[in-house]
């Protein structure tokens, strides 16, 4: 949240300064047409950027024992994204398609808090998402004045995780051959602010999954009777991602 109202003012700064800025009538004269030059009904754009995850873990539990104290971190991932602007005076609608690596780290002590006197004896979740997003966002200019503006957007999101390029790591579980299969659709809500100058624009934004993307979970297990079997962990998770991108409208 800090970081959020942090970046928030940071962009509020910057185009409150750029609008105290005295022009004259001819640098007016030239930023009003270059405006209405790319204020079109349609607008094109390309954007890219980084994004910090962090999943946000409900269920976990290891045969029948359920793991409370768990940490997540978050991972710097990366993306590109391409997007078209519907613009209807203040208002806009903006469909986009983007290309997404996500990382995070989920940890937990195996031994728990029964044992303060023993050094922790961590176990990882380390996670290398791939997919591609389509949101559909609806936006307002509240600030569209010249060549600058600032805009507050919201929308849903559509996610496909692509399983085939996914990395999904299980360390130092005492658990053998771990192996995490993702639902492939998911639902995200998203909400942001951008800043623009002229075709230039800065992006951030906020994204909550609604719903779990572990589907299933499994892991080899030897029988009391030495026969080999497969057996399942129960983990939920949802997606937690912030994001901040540079873009171009043409």
């Amino acid at each position: 949240m800090k970081q959020t109202l942090f970046l928030i003012g940071f962009l509020t700064g910057i185009l409150s300064a750029l609008q105290g800025q005295n022009v004259s009538e001819a640098e007016s004269s030239y930023r009003k047409n270059d405006y209405s030059s790319y204020i079109k009904p349609v607008n094109w754009g390309v954007k890219g950027g980084f994004n910090s995850s962090m999943y946000l873990v409900s269920d976990f539990k290891i045969k029948d024992v359920t793991i409370d104290e768990i940490q997540t971190n978050y991972k710097i991932g990366y993306f590109a994204s391409a997007f078209m602007r519907l613009n209807m005076e203040k208002h806009f609608l903006q469909p986009e398609i983007s290309y997404n690596v996500n990382k995070c780290e989920i940890t937990f002590d195996k031994l728990g808090s029964q044992h303060p006197d023993i050094e922790p004896d961590y176990v990882s979740v380390n996670s290398t998402l791939h997919s591609i997003k389509v949101p559909v966002l609806y936006g307002y200019n509240f600030i569209k004045q010249g060549p600058y503006g600032m805009s507050f957007f919201l929308g849903p999101e559509l996610k496909y995780y692509w399983n085939k390029k996914n990395k999904i790591h299980f360390s130092n579980f005492d658990q053998e051959e771990i192996q995490e299969k993702l639902y492939p659709f998911n639902i995200s809500a998203t909400v942001g602010v951008a800043v623009n100058i002229s075709r230039i624009f800065f992006d951030f934004r906020y994204e909550q999954g609604l719903r779990n993307i572990s589907k299933l979970v499994t892991y080899e297990n030897i029988t009391v009777e030495g026969e080999q079997e497969v057996s399942t962990i129960l983990l939920r998770r949802r997606d937690n991602v912030l994001s901040f991108s540079l873009g171009v409208m043409f």
